[in-house]
């Protein structure tokens, strides 16, 4: 019974990742043309990163990903700290209300978000993509830092008051310290989501401002490169080393 399971979750990962390694292998090979293996090279690795559309295009998307996960930290934090205040039965009600855009297709959100800037009168470009994110990523690190919030014991904070500190500093020593592992998981998971999307990207992004997922779907429009096979496999391996870091901090909540 232990082989076949094994066996069979052997077949669930080979089936889940070896598209990828083709691609990853394929991004060497001194050939354009797949299925044609002439030799290894680093020639596309190259190409990319003298191509400045697809620099521009990594450029914002390390940025929008950093501010946005940031802004969307710092707010699902606030939000957090006042939830805990409220009654069980509220708080439920919000936290529902909250996980909603999580559930919510992401096409509908693109658009709304993009109706909603255009009846405002906001042109679109970076700072409705940064926005954008933002509004998406509130709910992601809600879900890391709520629970983590709720089980902290609330008489630490109230012992730190009592011995003379102010609410910022009994704040910024005791709770703020306890929460720093899931605040940092759900900053890498913003992060992560952030760079990761393409439909709502798409609708809120404007003309001229591309990230690496908008990016990429221009370039394959035209046919696909191989500086594309090498593009995706750094993508690839960064949004696995964030997946990384978040589980190893998850751990220690």
């Amino acid at each position: 019974m232990a082989k076949l399971k094994t066996i069979y979750l052997a077949i669930i990962f080979l089936f889940l990742y070896a598209p990828i390694g083709v691609l990853i292998a394929q991004s060497f090979n001194e050939s354009r043309y797949r299925g044609n293996w002439t030799g290894f090279t680093l020639k596309w690795y190259e190409s990319l990163f003298e191509n400045e559309d697809i620099l521009n295009a990594l450029s914002n998307t390390i940025s929008i990903g950093f501010f946005s996960a940031l802004i969307a930290t710092i707010f699902a934090l606030i939000t957090c700290l006042a939830l805990r205040e409220v009654g069980k039965k509220w708080r439920a009600m919000f936290m529902s209300a909250a996980n909603v855009p999580i559930l919510n297709a992401d096409i509908v959100t693109g658009i709304s978000l993009m109706l909603l800037f255009l009846g405002l009168g906001m042109k679109l470009g970076y700072g409705s993509i940064l926005l954008a994110h933002v509004v998406f990523n509130v709910p992601y690190v809600m879900l890391c830092i709520m629970p983590q919030l709720i089980a902290l014991d609330k008489s630490f904070y109230e012992a730190a008051l009592d011995l003379g500190a102010s609410p910022f500093k009994a704040f910024t020593s005791v709770v703020l310290p306890e929460l720093r592992p899931s605040i940092f998981a759900g900053f890498l998971l913003a992060f992560t989501m952030s760079a990761d999307d393409f439909i709502i990207t798409y609708f809120t992004r404007g003309a001229g401002v591309d990230t690496l997922p908008t990016a990429i779907y221009s370039q394959l429009k035209l046919g696909i490169h191989p500086e594309m096979y090498a593009l995706s496999t750094l993508v690839f391996f960064t949004i696995l080393i964030f997946v990384i870091l978040f589980a190893m901090n998850r751990k220690k909540i």
